[in-house]
């Protein structure tokens, strides 16, 4: 799936494992601020809304993570929503004073009169591996309070786009198609297509991720075609034949069908996932630039056009903007291509924006960015999550941001190959015991407090190591997602609407802020 050594710019090490005692299993910890549910009943069918906890008239609602661990997730005191303070000026106007001043407070202004993109939401990958744990690790109570928590909006954290393997990848227990043959054989007319290897676990969980979260989005993204459509033959590696581009647009249409048929709808559907990569031991399919716009603009593109999912292109790493450039230019390709999926284990999360400005009439998303073992620090990690993937990425127009698995064991598996040592979103232990690690918080900053349907709003630009996003809510709340990733205090005030407030956010922290202005 990636480069160790790219993967460094995106993600992190485990923090320790939190063990538990032989035994009878341990029930999840959840953070204070979470309560975790039941996943039945009212929980199983609420709809999103505004999340309990929610700020009072005249009151700013505060949720704190630091990087030492001692607050995760918590809530803290509200403060007072009061006059917005002036514009900054110099200090010295007006002032008389024989020693230096004091610098002048950071102040974040935000305009909600000016849009950007309007959110699908935050979440991560329910692959195989993830439904496997899941199923495996937990009792059913277990792990209806833990998915009640990680989808539930009233109590929980509220995840809202989740990524589905079309077919498996690296992270499963085996590796399969939904169109497997012996060698030598084809099937064109896909007649032996079944998604029968996905029944006893992913389709599951996505519908019970769903049940608990209506307002759930689904981006599929296959590892690789059927083997019998490729040069090699095999799942590993290998690029598409030509004269295999209908049925596999076939192939990506049958899935999309079925699946609706299971109760998960499709939002969204890439082509390839890396399609510049060709792993050694798992899943994948090299498909160039010029394979792609072919494909989309002559196959899949006119297929999916009257009723399908939109189709985004690349689902690829910030250091190659200039493929997915090459397909949306295409005459035939572009006009079907709705947006472009990136990853995150090389380049800059700049590469999103200076796309979305060559071409702003197309969506921007992340489709995979996961933390792993390669890189120490649960600080660390915390705060670059939160500042790369939550802030930069809605800052360069992401709608939605899927981090890596949505659940891993302790040696980040199962898996048949490729990435060693990707760590899932939460950890759960061979006894039972649920690690939320450092993606889960950077997730729960974001998502909980950024309702699907929302708008990204105008914000000040970050300086001395505080960042920041804002957003306007449907219901027309304000929340800001602000991150210090400097190792001291930052104080800094915050204006909107004419109302404002300041605070001081410690080192190394992330906060979420939310009012009605």
């Amino acid at each position: 799936m990636r480069a160790l050594g790219m993967a460094l710019r995106c993600a992190l090490l485990a923090a320790a494992l939190v063990g538990c005692a032989s035994g009878a299993r341990k029930a999840p910890e959840a953070p204070a601020a979470v309560a975790t549910a039941s996943a039945t009943g009212a929980m199983a069918k609420q709809s999103a809304g505004r999340p309990e906890g929610a700020p009072g008239d005249g009151k700013v609602a505060i949720w704190l993570t630091t990087g030492d661990q001692s607050r995760l997730f918590a809530r803290q005191p509200d403060i007072a929503l009061g006059a917005a303070p002036p514009p900054r000026t110099p200090w010295s106007q007006g002032v008389e004073t024989a020693g230096p001043l004091p610098a002048p407070p950071h102040t974040i202004d935000i305009d909600p009169a000016s849009r950007h993109q309007k959110m699908v939401g935050f979440g991560a990958a329910l692959s195989e591996a993830s439904a496997w744990v899941l199923r495996q690790r937990l009792t059913p109570e277990q792990r209806g309070a833990l998915l009640a928590e990680l989808f539930g909006r009233e109590r929980g954290i509220g995840l809202s786009f989740a990524r589905l393997y079309l077919g498996s990848s690296e992270f499963a227990r085996s590796q399969y198609s939904y169109n497997d043959l012996p060698a030598g054989e084809e099937d064109p007319g896909l007649t032996q297509f079944s998604v029968d290897a996905d029944r006893a676990l992913v389709l599951p969980l996505a519908q019970d991720a769903l049940a608990l979260n209506p307002d759930l989005e689904l981006v599929a993204s296959p590892a690789s075609a059927p083997g019998w459509m490729k040069s090699g033959g095999a799942l590993v590696k290998g690029t598409l034949r030509p004269e295999a581009y209908g049925a596999y647009a076939r192939y990506l249409k049958r899935y999309v069908d079925v699946l609706l048929e299971e109760g998960v709808p499709i939002y969204a559907l890439t082509v390839q996932n890396e399609p510049h990569a060709e792993p050694e031991g798992a899943p994948g399919m090299r498909l160039d630039a010029a394979a792609r716009a072919q494909l989309i603009g002559k196959h899949l593109g006119p297929l999916l056009e009257d009723d399908g999912p939109r189709i985004l292109e690349w689902d690829g790493n910030w250091d190659e903007p200039q493929s997915p450039l090459k397909v949306l230019a295409d005459k035939a390709a572009g006009p079907y291509v709705a947006g472009v999926a990136w990853h995150c284990y090389g380049g800059e999360v700049g590469a999103q924006g200076a796309v979305r400005d060559a071409r702003p009439e197309k969506e921007v998303y992340v489709t995979e960015c996961s933390g792993g073992q390669w890189a120490p620090g649960w600080s660390d990690n915390l705060l670059h999550f939160s500042r790369t993937l939550m802030v930069g990425a809605a800052r360069n127009w992401a709608k939605g941001v899927v981090l890596g698995n949505l659940a891993q064991d302790g040696l980040g598996g199962p898996r048949t190959g490729g990435c060693r040592g990707c760590r899932g979103v939460v950890t759960v232990t061979e006894d039972g015991a649920v690690v939320r690690n450092a993606e889960y918080y950077a997730l729960a900053h974001a998502s909980r407090s950024v309702l699907p349907g929302a708008w990204r709003v105008a914000s000040s630009a970050g300086r001395d190591g505080v960042d920041n996003a804002a957003f306007e809510n449907p219901d027309g709340t304000l929340a800001l997602l602000v991150v210090n990733s400097a190792q001291e205090p930052r104080r800094f005030q915050v204006r909107a609407a004419g109302r404002g407030y300041g605070y001081t956010l410690p080192a190394a922290s992330v906060a979420t802020f939310t009012w009605r202005p």
